[in-house]
């Protein structure tokens, strides 16, 4: 069988295939009201990472699911990609993870049952990092090919961090660079440089585990990652659930050295100006803010890095422990502050 690269086989990649978040609000509307079960601490009302339901005083399970389109050429660097950005959710909630689900929708005709195979190898070599087993899964035959995982997680329920708990004076750190879907769209135009595309994987296919790490230290109020809606559109999550504003110093926050320049030349994904489309009217920009910046900020990231609010006083903790777990970009890049839900970009 002729194989061809697996980018040109779908009409998006990684987390840049997300439904935009305008769109995805008026498909899912009254779902996202709070569902009457007592023990599902985190439901759809406030657009979380996953899913908590409370099995005891001591326990609770974690539940997400995340798949997408190819956003390399390798299959296996692919299947680690999609599987350590699923397993990311896990971590953003504060938990760790026990086991995962595969979901596999593959083009057979097209794809040698070799390649898919190398997937699949992927993501198996993620989940024995994070240490745990894909316990099964299911698989379809589709016009493109879509892998991701079924993550399963505990908590403590008191040690949960939801999206929706920041607190007025919270400092904000982001644990990655932005720039994934920049470097991503560089691939796919075929001017990614070699130095490019290692950043791109390197950054993808490092687990999140420092989430669970922070989940203990009482200063760390609210936790996301930063996926396909950008660093702006999942900030203004946390800023809808808890009721607050928040305000990003552009100069503060991490971007991939080999992202810069492209980003600058005005490269990147659709998916930003989908994003910017949904959730624009809530960014206040500064006036001299150069268009390519407000752009990066909304540029999509697939397996993001994590972002914390956080009390003043456990900053350096927090700081420290993503030092300690090789995030060297890890990064003060805002606060949180009284107001409406908007994002003031400086």
């Amino acid at each position: 069988m002729s194989e061809v690269k697996l980018t040109r086989l779908s009409h998006g990649g990684g987390c840049g295939c997300k439904i935009a978040p305008a769109l995805l609000q008026e498909i899912l509307g009254a779902a996202k009201e709070k569902l009457p079960f007592p023990d599902l601490m985190v439901g759809t009302e406030t657009s979380d990472d996953a899913a908590v339901y409370r099995l005891n005083d001591e326990q609770a399970i974690i539940a997400t699911t995340d798949f997408f389109m190819p956003i390399v050429d390798d299959p296996f660097d692919f299947g680690r990609i999609a599987a350590t950005n699923a397993i990311s959710d896990i971590y953003a909630m504060g938990g760790t993870p026990i086991m995962a689900l595969a979901i596999v929708g593959m083009p057979i005709d097209k794809l040698s049952p070799e390649t898919i195979r190398k997937i699949l190898q992927g993501g198996e070599s993620v989940c024995r990092d994070a240490g745990i087993p894909i316990a099964g899964g299911h698989s379809i035959d589709s016009q493109e090919p879509i892998y991701g995982l079924v993550a399963l997680g505990v908590v403590h329920p008191k040690l949960v961090k939801k999206n929706s708990a920041a607190r007025d004076g919270d400092v904000l750190i982001l644990g990655k660079g932005l720039g994934v879907g920049v470097l991503a769209a560089a691939l796919k135009k075929e001017i990614l440089s070699d130095a490019g595309y290692q950043q791109l994987v390197t950054t993808t296919t490092k687990l999140n585990k420092v989430g669970s790490q922070l989940a203990p230290i009482e200063g760390v109020h609210a936790l996301t990652d930063v996926t396909g809606f950008g660093l702006l559109g999942h900030l203004l999550e946390i800023c809808r659930g808890s009721g607050l504003s928040a305000e990003v110093k552009f100069d503060q926050v991490p971007v991939l050295s080999e992202a810069l320049p492209l980003a600058q030349q005005g490269i990147g994904p659709g998916a930003i100006g989908r994003n910017l489309a949904s959730y624009g009217h809530a960014v206040d920009f500064a006036p001299a803010l150069d268009e390519w910046k407000q752009r990066l900020l909304a540029d999509a990231q697939t397996s993001g890095g994590l972002l914390v609010a956080v009390a003043p006083e456990s900053v350096e903790d927090v700081l420290s422990r993503f030092r300690e777990a090789g995030f060297s970009q890890a990064a003060v890049i805002g606060k949180m502050k009284q107001g409406v839900p908007r994002v003031v970009v400086e």
